[in-house]
C-alpha cells in the first residue's frame, strides 16, 4: 500500500498549500476528501503541463507588475518632491502630525495615481521642513520621496 500519494492542488487548503502547488498527502486524506470536494486532482502529466502553464503565466503577471512599479517609481522620481500643507503654530510646530494619509493624497493630487496608505513609511513629524517618505511600490521595489511639510 502507498504511504503517500501526490496531487496538485485545485484551491488553497489551510496547512497544506496554494493553488496549484504539488503535494504529497496520504491516499485515504486524498481519495476521501481532497478529490471529492475539488480542492486536489490526482497528478498525471496533463496535470503538470497545466500546472507549469500556469506558473508561467503568473511570473509573466508578477513581472508586468513589478515593471510597472519600477515605471511608477521613476516617475515619482521625476516629481521630485511632494507638499503637505498643515496648520502651524508658533515656531513652526504643527497642529497634529503628518500621517501617510496624507501623503497618500499628495502622491495622488500629484499623479492621479492611486498609492495605499498601508505600504507609505512616514517618520515621526512634528515642524515644517523637508523629510524623507518611504513608498513600498512592490514587494521589490521601494521608492525614497523628498516631502515638503509647510504651513497655509
Amino acid at each position: 500500500m502507498a504511504k503517500r500519494v501526490q496531487v496538485v492542488l485545485n484551491a488553497d487548503v489551510l496547512s497544506l498549500g496554494k493553488n496549484g502547488d504539488l503535494v504529497e498527502v496520504a491516499p485515504g486524506y486524498a481519495r476521501n476528501f481532497l478529490v471529492p470536494t475539488g480542492k486536489a486532482q490526482p497528478v498525471t502529466a496533463a496535470v503538470l503541463r497545466q500546472v507549469e502553464a500556469r506558473r508561467a503565466k503568473e511570473a509573466e503577471r508578477q513581472a508586468a507588475l513589478k515593471a510597472e512599479a519600477i515605471a511608477f517609481r521613476t516617475a515619482l522620481d521625476t516629481i521630485g518632491r511632494f507638499t503637505v500643507k498643515k496648520q502651524t503654530g508658533g515656531d513652526d510646530v504643527l497642529f497634529g502630525t503628518v500621517t501617510n494619509g496624507d501623503v497618500a493624497e499628495a502622491i495622488e493630487a500629484a499623479t492621479k495615481k492611486e498609492v495605499d496608505r498601508r505600504d507609505i513609511t512616514v517618520p515621526e513629524i512634528h515642524r515644517t521642513g523637508s523629510y524623507k517618505v518611504q513608498v513600498k511600490l512592490h514587494p521589490e521595489v521601494t521608492a525614497e520621496l523628498n516631502l515638503e511639510v509647510a504651513s497655509f
